[in-house]
This record gives structure tokens, C-alpha cells and sequence, in this order.
């Protein structure tokens, strides 16, 4: 990238020092004052829970301790311990285990021991299963308190509830730095992997792998095969051909186009990849744009480049497609409830929150950005005769989208087909790596243009911040701030209807925005759920916080790292942590109000197969 688009970026500017200081004093202060009890109740689920838990099922099945059951036993306890944390009770949802859902659990899957496992819940009476499951969760969450503990397990509890501590003081840090600037933020990624072995949560070792997440490979390799678009010229090629049928190109128009074609595909599709293909095209809209008159115009760069990045974020609960978090709430409603919901079945229920939402995104983006350039007709005209003197497409372009053709068929295919035939999963964040490899080998593109044309700023900034989601889920300091939140709020009467969709909705939202979507679905959706069960037992409200609790999943609208479009847009060089918030606080304001509309009018007057309304 260049120096010029570099310094947009602001990975020129130095240190802020009153700013770091706000972030630095709020990170000190959470170290100091008391820890709340809550957060040590958490500490001691999260260190000696599973402990108890295991010794529990092996008891109560085998009638021997845990450290005495044979490996049969041992990895059926194991996989009942791991569905129970997952709010998974029921005899029927036990018995749909099989070896992806046991491999996801990071349990090792054996035949032999799984068929045993099968034989002992089959075994088990309907009733007495569930019973023992609640119990199981109740021993873990309610009855396991501290002062019960021996003398080594409250050193663990202790060090637990230390490590939430560490990593809530590590959020608010992030936070202040990531919305002021008050350094640069690829220095805040490397805060936070320090905070991590300074404190000992995570090993020097651990730390690296951690960065090196496959969702970090995609966006490099995204932006890897975007420098081959815009080294090509196919960016202008596609760009051409989406806008070159507009006999007035206003920006208005424009803006409505991208949306009507990027959200309704991110339901679909990738949003990752739909990010870093439309990219190149808004900012060549940009480039294509300025002239004598007008030789810089950042408000209509902002405009383009965050309209792709929010477009991207709209669509994803379209369909279960979308993203991980539909199908996480998917998989926790039938397995929790035995509420099974088909692949259209879910558009129909999601797909008008998306229409809504495209339209109003549309109104903030037109409201929110004022740029001086109204009119890209020009830009496109320059675009025109450009490829016209260039003639046809060349040997490069042609290979450059058949290369993406195939990453895309691999991003679309990877997780069933290819695995299914290769035995192997090979995640989209090596595919994008082996698209970009593959640009090289091809003569594409040489290791020049991706060294300044890709922001590498970015691809570690995004690193950071995929650990920085995995230790606030992994630590449990996710699951304390979601709990808490619940307890605060609770002797308001937010338990009933909408009045829970909305409370479980905004803590999802919050969520989401400091995590990956996945991950704060993961977290979050068992709460929300149970939430839901007990204040509406066997009613369509469970149902419909499940869909909320989707929805509200994807509302990552406010911060650089809330999703991969974000991510990615920023490496544009024109944003600030700031402009996100210009659009992603009026959508996120409005996307909880729509969401808990759908739920007490469009979802209720739908209902939900035959289930009663409360």
C-alpha cells in the first residue's frame, strides 16, 4: 500500500498519550477494585466445573469415580458433559451425536467407545435422563460454590476468576483504544497477545497459534487475490459491467445498487469474500470519480467503502447460509428443544428483517456521508473508453477470475463436499491462501504487488482480534458479562415475551460487536434459550429467541473488529475506527427495534408449527 494511503490508515500518527493513558488507567482499575462474587462463581465453573460434572455422570451411570472409568466410560461422560454445556438435555438430542458434532467438541472420536455411549443413553429412560442432565447442569451452575472447595481447587477457582478479570480490564483497553486511535490499532493486536503471556493465561507457544487463526489466513489471502483484481484490472471489468447499464450514475443510485446486490448474496454466501471482491470496485468508483475540480473527496470514499463492509454485515441472517451463528441456533434449538426448522422455512421468518434493513441502510449511508462528488457518470465514462483502448480480456484476467471462480466454489463447498470426498477440512482461510498462491505460480501477480498493495496492518489487527474473541469466550469472561447483564436487568420483569426477546437481543448485539459472531452466538444462545424455556415453557417465544438471538448475532456494526467486512473495508486507508460509527449506531439502534417488532407482530401472527402463544 502506499504511503499516501497509508497515512489515511493512521499508522503514521504516534502514540496519543492522554488517550492511552484513559485506556491504560481503565484496564489498571479493573485490576484493583474487588472482584465481584459473580465473577468468581464463574471462575469456579469454569476451573473445577467439568471436574465435578464428569465425576458426576460416572457416578450416577457406572457408580465409580471419574479417574476410575474406563475409556468407554470416560468418553461418555465427556460427550454428555459437552452437550450439556450446551443446554442439550433431552434423551433425543443425546442420541443425534456423531462424529462432527464430537470432533467440534475437541473430543477424540472413537467407534467403539461412541457406540458404547449410544448403547448407555438408549438405555436410559426419557424422564430419567432429563433429570439427570438437569442435575448435571444444576451441580455445575448453582450448587458448586466456592466455600465447598478444597484447598487446591480454590487456587484454581482463584486463578480462573483472575484470568476473567485480566481479560474484562483487556476489553475495556481494546475498546477505548481500538474507538480513539490512541495508537496505532495493529499495536493494539499485539497488546493484547502480551497482555496474554504477560499475565499467563496463554503460552509464548499458544499465543502464535492463536494469531495464526484460519479466519486471519482468509483475510490475507482475501486481500491477497483483491491486489490480483486490481493488479489485472478486473475490478474495473466487473465494476463496468454491474453500473454500465445506469443512464445517470447519481451516488444515491449507486449506494442502492451495491446493496441490493452484495446483501441479499451475503445471506447466501461468504460475506468475507463478497467484502473482498467489492472493495476494489468502490474504491475504483472513487479513483475514477476525482478530477482538476475535485482532487480528493473522502467523505464519498467512507461512503463507498463502508456501504460494501455494512451490506455485507445486513445479510447474514438471511438464510441459515449466512454465517455460522444460524446454524449454532439451529443445532441448540433441537437439540435443547426438539425444534426442527427447515432451510426456507428460516428465509421466511428472516428474510424481511434483511429487506428492512437494506432499505434503511440505504437512507443512513445517503444521510450520514455528504460527499462533494454526487454524480460517478464520469468515472464511469473514464472506466469505459479505458478498457475500450485496452481492448478485450487478456490471458491475466481471465486466469484471475478463473482462480476466484474456484476459491469461491472451495469457500462454498469446503465444509461438506470437499470434506466429504477428501476426508479433509481444509477451512476457507487455506483457500484463500492457496488462491493466492496459486496467483503467483499462474504469472499473475509477483511477491511485489502483494507486499504494497496488500495492508498488512490489517491482516494483524484482525489477528488480534481473533484472540481477543477466543479468551473472552474461552475464559468465561463472555458468559460472566452475559450472565450478568441478565441478573442486573432481571428485577426490571424483562422475563416475559418481548420484553425477554429484546433483553436477550441486546445483550447478543453488545456481544457481538466485541467477538466473533459465531463465538458470541455460541456463548450467548444457551442463556438466551433457557431464558426463554423457563419464562414461556413450551411456547413459540423459544423459537423466536432462537431467531433473535441469530439476528441480534449479526448486528456487529460498530467496531474495526466486529466482522471480517469491517476488517477488510478498512484496509481501504480511508476510514477511522470513528466512521463505522456513523452508520453502525443508527443501524444497530434500529436493527434491535425492527428485531423485537418482527417478534411481537411478523413472527407472532406466523407462529410457530402449532407451538401455543403465551
Amino acid at each position: 500500500m502506499s504511503a499516501k494511503t497509508a497515512k489515511k490508515t493512521g499508522y503514521d500518527k504516534y502514540i496519543n498519550y492522554k488517550t492511552f493513558s484513559i485506556a491504560v488507567a481503565a484496564f489498571v482499575l479493573i485490576l484493583v477494585i474487588p472482584m465481584p462474587k459473580s465473577m468468581l462463581d464463574v471462575g469456579v465453573e469454569f476451573s473445577v466445573g467439568q471436574k465435578y460434572v464428569l465425576n458426576y455422570y460416572t457416578q450416577r451411570l457406572f457408580e465409580k469415580v471419574y479417574e476410575d472409568a474406563s475409556q468407554a466410560e470416560a468418553y461418555t461422560a465427556k460427550v454428555l458433559e459437552a452437550g450439556m454445556m450446551q443446554g442439550a438435555l433431552t434423551k433425543k438430542g443425546a442420541l443425534k451425536r456423531d462424529e462432527k458434532w464430537i470432533k467440534n467438541q475437541e473430543i477424540e472420536f472413537n467407534k467403539k467407545h461412541h457406540a458404547f455411549y449410544l448403547n448407555v443413553v438408549e438405555n436410559k429412560p426419557d424422564d430419567a435422563f432429563v433429570q439427570m442432565m438437569t442435575q448435571a447442569r444444576d451441580l455445575r451452575g448453582v450448587e458448586l460454590t466456592y466455600d465447598n472447595l478444597s484447598e487446591s481447587e480454590k487456587a484454581k477457582a482463584d486463578k480462573a476468576a483472575g484470568h476473567i478479570r485480566i481479560c474484562f480490564a483487556m476489553m475495556l483497553f481494546v475498546v477505548i483504544c481500538f474507538l480513539t486511535e490512541a495508537m496505532p490499532l495493529p499495536g493494539v493486536a499485539f497488546c493484547i497477545g502480551l497482555i496474554l503471556v504477560f499475565s499467563g493465561i496463554v503460552s509464548r507457544s499458544n499465543v502464535a497459534a492463536y494469531f495464526w487463526d484460519d479466519a486471519c489466513w482468509f483475510i490475507m489471502g482475501s486481500l491477497m487475490f483483491a491486489a490480483a483484481f486490481v493488479k489485472t484490472g478486473v475490478d474495473k471489468r466487473i465494476c463496468l459491467a454491474i453500473f454500465s447499464f445506469m443512464a445517470k450514475a447519481k451516488i444515491k443510485w449507486i449506494t442502492a445498487i451495491l446493496i441490493l446486490v452484495i446483501s441479499p448474496a451475503a445471506a447466501f454466501i461468504s460475506d468475507h469474500a463478497l467484502a473482498a471482491m467489492f472493495l476494489p470496485i468502490a474504491m475504483i468508483l472513487y479513483t475514477n470519480s476525482l478530477n482538476p475540480k475535485v482532487p480528493a473527496d473522502t467523505e464519498l470514499a467512507k461512503m463507498l467503502v463502508i456501504t460494501v463492509a455494512m451490506a455485507c454485515n445486513v445479510g447474514g441472517f438471511g438464510s441459515p447460509s449466512g454465517g455460522a451463528r444460524n446454524v449454532i441456533l439451529m443445532t441448540y434449538m433441537e437439540d435443547m428443544f426438539g425444534i426442527s426448522i427447515g432451510y426456507g422455512e428460516w428465509i421466511i421468518y428472516a428474510f424481511p428483517f434483511v429487506i428492512v434493513m437494506m432499505i434503511f441502510l440505504w437512507l443512513m449511508i445517503n444521510w450520514r456521508f455528504k460527499p462533494k462528488i454526487r454524480d460517478v457518470g464520469p468515472a464511469l465514462e473514464t472506466l469505459r473508453k479505458d478498457l475500450a483502448d485496452k481492448g478485450g480480456w487478456n490471458r491475466k484476467q481471465i486466469i484471475a477470475v478463473v482462480i476466484f471462480l474456484v476459491m469461491l466454489l472451495g469457500w462454498i463447498t469446503e465444509k461438506n463436499l470437499i470434506l466429504k470426498f477428501t476426508g479433509i477440512r481444509l477451512g476457507i482461510g487455506v483457500i484463500a491462501i492457496a488462491g493466492a498462491v496459486a496467483y503467483l505460480i499462474a504469472g499473475v501477480v509477483n511477491w511485489r504487488d502483494y507486499q504494497e498493495k496488500v495492508d498488512w496492518g490489517v491482516v494483524w489487527l484482525y489477528a488480534g482480534a481473533i484472540i481477543f474473541g477466543k479468551m473472552l469466550a474461552s475464559t468465561g469472561t463472555a458468559y460472566w458479562m452475559a450472565r450478568s447483564i441478565v441478573e442486573i436487568v432481571a428485577p426490571l420483569g424483562l422475563n416475559t415475551g418481548i420484553a425477554l426477546v429484546g433483553l436477550g437481543s441486546t445483550v447478543t448485539a453488545f456481544m457481538t460487536n466485541l467477538m466473533a459472531d459465531g463465538p458470541a452466538a455460541a456463548c450467548v444462545g444457551p442463556i438466551t434459550l433457557n431464558m426463554a424455556a423457563v419464562a414461556n415453557p413450551g411456547t413459540a417465544w423459544i423459537p423466536f429467541m432462537g431467531f433473535a438471538t441469530a439476528c441480534s448475532s449479526s448486528l456487529a456494526y460498530l467496531l474495526v473488529i466486529g466482522t471480517p467486512p469491517n476488517a477488510i473495508v478498512y484496509a481501504s486507508g480511508y476510514l477511522q475506527p470513528k466512521d463505522f460509527l456513523r452508520v453502525g449506531i443508527p443501524c444497530f439502534i434500529f436493527g434491535l427495534i425492527l428485531l423485537i417488532f418482527m417478534s411481537s407482530v411478523y413472527w407472532t401472527i406466523l407462529g410457530f408449527k402449532g407451538m401455543p402463544m403465551p
